[in-house]
């Protein structure tokens, strides 16, 4: 499990009791020979690692896509799958990706020269949504999709899906993520990046261990965005933490929470950095222009405190969408809300996603 902070802390956090057993998730793996990326550079072998619950049945259109957000692997979805949540795998059949730059899919940590470490392409959401296009289509052989779910990262790449695509899922869910990243969150990415590669550890990007000092920067960098100021006031960290918990030992869990390779930290936030869906073919650069033609209903759920995506770009973008649903998350969970990161919000989306799903059969 690596860097899956933006959701299992927050659940471990306020965990009252034993979880329930997880849905049995099986792993695998898509290979793309020679994948062109935006950047023009081709990747003579790019690997898709994606997950799977449940089946596909034999008229092929109980697909759902759940596509992952930053450094997540295929479990970052396990909060809305399940009996009496809005996915149940038993009638539906789930496909879970894992984004270029996560340390199992190509990523700069696990690709040889010429493209090892910081060499490796920055990789766009676009090509993200490629290649799990071709996944779909020639692996899976899925045409349609029933929905299309995403949470931050998961989110632009849904947004992208509804541009690029927009025949191929019937309805589309994004979370605490916009369709295009706006100066502001570039501003946000480019100093938790600048925290860890300040570390002179690091080399470059070619460094011959990890440089500890800037990851534990880019931590706490982190720590700084990921929840609301309110959340940080009411403490609201103490819930379902052991009697006894300091500010101390908080903070000292985000020194040390990142600890995947920092150039696959790097390339996702490049990633992220550089997602905009005006900029897709034929829109010109025109990020309204191709919010007008998302075709398919698309329930936009960004947390009220997020301040990675904060609500006031999604209150920007919505009125573009022709057939949006605009609903807010209510919470003080900042960005971690649109993955369910406190009962609450898991009762809140699981219940308003399994409402906006069954108004499309």
């Amino acid at each position: 499990m690596k860097a899956l902070f933006l959701v299992i802390v927050c659940h471990t956090l306020l965990a009252q009791t034993p979880p329930p057993t997880p849905p049995n998730g099986e792993r695998h793996e898509f290979v793309i020979s020679n994948f062109r990326t935006e950047s023009g550079v081709t990747l003579p072998k790019a690997r898709i690692v994606y997950g799977t619950y449940g089946h596909l049945n034999a008229e092929k259109n109980n697909a759902v896509l759940l596509p992952s957000h930053y450094m997540a692997n295929f479990h970052g979805y396990e909060w809305l799958i399940g009996p009496g949540k809005a996915l149940d795998p038993s009638q539906l059949f789930l496909v879970s990706t894992e984004l270029f730059g996560n340390g199992s899919s190509s990523s700069p940590s696990n690709t040889p020269e010429p493209f090892h470490g910081p060499r490796f392409p920055v990789t766009t959401i676009r090509d993200n949504v490629e290649a799990v296009h071709r996944l779909l289509t020639e692996e899976l052989k899925v045409t349609h999709l029933r929905a299309l779910i995403g949470f931050s990262m998961g989110a632009q790449q849904a947004f992208q899906w509804a541009v690029s695509y927009p025949d191929f899922a019937d309805r589309i869910v994004a979370t605490s993520g916009t369709a295009k990243t706006y100066p502001h969150g570039i501003v946000r990415l480019e100093g938790q990046i600048a925290a860890l590669t300040a570390d002179p550890a690091f080399q470059g990007g070619d460094y011959t261990a990890p440089p500890a000092k800037g990851l534990e920067a880019f931590g706490m960098v982190w720590a700084a965005w990921l929840y609301s100021q309110e959340w940080w006031r009411r403490e609201l960290w103490r819930a379902g933490s052991p009697p006894g918990t300091t500010f101390e030992q908080v903070a000292n869990r985000f020194r040390t929470r990142f600890s995947a390779d920092a150039n696959d930290y790097i390339l996702q936030a490049r990633t992220w950095e550089r997602h905009d869906a005006g900029a897709t073919p034929g829109f010109g650069g025109d990020i309204e222009r191709a919010l007008r033609s998302i075709k398919v209903p698309l329930l936009y759920m960004p947390s009220e405190t997020d301040l990675y995506f904060p609500i006031g770009d999604a209150r920007y973008e919505a009125p573009f969408i022709p057939k949006v649903t605009l609903m807010p998350i209510p919470s003080l969970w900042g960005h971690t809300a649109g993955a369910a990161s406190n009962p609450a919000d898991g009762k809140f989306l699981n219940e308003n996603i399994a409402r906006f799903l069954a108004a499309g059969r």
